[in-house]
């Protein structure tokens, strides 16, 4: 190992021992198994996990799987606040069938948050390949790809998916993120949960669905208590024990189609009660997906 990755490691082992010193202790499987989620193996992450989350639920990765979903039904969300039937038809296919679209994206930092989401992004985010927050808007000017791939158990069910975004202009990994829904503490009904694996880690997002008369999707992690909706780091330490802290950075993501026909997302990150970082996407129906027999998930040729 060089000297470089040798000072890369400590800094990497020096961030998960503060996650331990802030964090608590939680036994992921007993009463915090709500938060067993993938964590990465490696320093590097990108995709680099697929196989060894499937591995641990004694099951597969489902890499052919040309029409997959981020929620493969999302009827089991629903409780009193939503309602998969009320959603405009786009909404519901784009979670259902999310390899079937392609990803415009923008991106806004707050000036005063910026320089911070930078310095995220160069030390560890380009990196490790995994949350490389875009800073510069010009660094969205060729788009997202875009893969979702089937995390399957023992029984064949979609545990997770595996949706890994790459910037096309440079192939580097913006997010790859395990999607899939968890039931907290004395909830009635299951939130969006969402983790990106870091090395022996994660963090973790609990989304509260909401629906919306328009047909559209509200998903908010706000503020509360440990085992609420919000965001959660989880780290490893060198024993094998797991800690984890609910962090104050709070999430809103609006997915609705606008009086065009388009499908649309915004997305808020708050970092207590300031705004940090606006995205928006564009999704757009890959030519010929779920129609004409064309392979979902591959474009059209140009």
């Amino acid at each position: 190992m060089s000297a470089t990755a040798r000072s890369w490691a400590r800094l990497d082992l020096a961030t998960r021992e503060f996650w331990r010193v802030v964090g608590r202790p939680v036994d992921l499987a007993g009463s915090e198994q709500w938060l067993d989620a993938p964590c990465g193996g490696a320093a590097t992450i990108g995709a680099e996990w697929f196989e060894s989350a499937a591995t641990g639920l004694g099951g597969c990765v489902d890499r052919d799987a040309a029409d997959a979903g981020l929620i493969a039904d999302l009827t089991v969300l629903d409780g009193p606040d939503f309602s998969a039937a009320s959603l405009h038809p786009l909404v519901r296919e784009f979670y259902e069938h999310s390899a079937r679209f392609r990803l415009e994206a923008w991106s806004q930092w707050s000036p005063f948050f910026a320089p911070g989401g930078m310095v995220v992004t160069q030390v560890f985010g380009r990196r490790i390949q995994q949350l490389a927050l875009p800073v510069r808007p010009l660094d969205l000017a060729r788009g997202m790809d875009s893969q979702v791939v089937p995390v399957m158990d023992a029984t064949g069910h979609q545990r997770w998916a595996g949706w890994i975004r790459r910037l096309r202009s440079t192939g580097d990994v913006v997010f790859s993120g395990a999607y899939g829904h968890a039931l907290l503490p004395g909830a009635r009904s299951r939130s969006v949960h969402v983790a990106f694996p870091l090395e022996q880690g994660n963090v973790q997002v609990f989304l509260r669905p909401r629906s919306l008369p328009t047909g559209g999707l509200e998903l908010l992690s706000g503020a509360g208590r440990f085992g609420q909706d919000g965001t959660y780091v989880v780290a490893v330490d060198r024993r094998g024990r797991v800690h984890s802290a609910r962090v104050p950075i709070h999430e809103r993501f609006l997915v609705a189609v606008d009086d065009e026909g388009v499908l649309r997302a915004d997305h808020e990150l708050r970092l207590g009660a300031a705004t940090a970082l606006r995205l928006h996407y564009r999704m757009d129906r890959r030519t010929g997906a779920g129609e004409t027999g064309r392979e979902p998930g591959v474009d059209a040729p140009r």
